[in-house]
């Protein structure tokens, strides 16, 4: 028996009828045929299926789409509305962050996540607490990036690159913050 479940897609609604048993993950790729979020592990380890839920990053494989009533999910397609780059795919290119390309969705979520956690001021587990001031931006340093995006999984190694890729996305997303000032 399906059970009805709404959500916001990339800015588009969907209404639903899933198995309980759906993840988000299974909704997405099979219900709506949206194949930016893949299935790696499909055990929460590997982070490609990452997605960003009403604004948290979350790997889409753990989470059951009905109880995501009303939720807003957002892809790494829907970073790029209308095919538009975003600053943080563009970095991707620009750095060379990806080889096969399997894991760059979610690699792209969670970068996106995580620019968003460091500019609130959530500190990570090696954020230097004696140099921190809480509620201002994160110094996003190599080390800093990297635990926060240790969720994510690359199998072809490109690390260095997606590290690059994000430092290069958060210095275009501080520039663009101090022209809006």
């Amino acid at each position: 028996m399906g059970h009805p479940v709404h959500l916001v897609i990339d800015g588009q609604r969907h209404d639903l009828i899933v198995d309980p048993r759906t993840t988000l993950l299974d909704a997405l790729r099979d219900h709506l045929g949206n194949m930016s979020p893949k299935k790696g592990c499909d055990h929460g380890q590997c982070g490609a299926c990452t997605v960003l839920v009403d604004g948290r990053r979350l790997n889409s494989c753990l989470l059951l789409a009905v109880t995501l009533d009303g939720a807003e999910v957002l892809t790494s397609d829907g970073l790029a509305p209308g095919g538009e780059l975003s600053e943080l795919h563009r970095a991707f290119l620009d750095q060379d962050a990806f080889q096969c390309g399997y894991c760059t969705p979610g690699q792209i979520c969670s970068a996106a996540g995580m620019l968003r956690e460091a500019a609130d001021g959530r500190p990570s587990v090696v954020t230097d607490e004696a140099e921190h001031v809480h509620e201002h931006p994160i110094d996003l340093t190599e080390d800093e990036i990297r635990e926060r995006m240790s969720g994510n999984l690359c199998r072809c190694g490109a690390y260095v690159n997606i590290v690059a890729a994000v430092q290069q996305a958060a210095g275009a997303q501080q520039g663009s913050e101090e022209t809006d000032r």
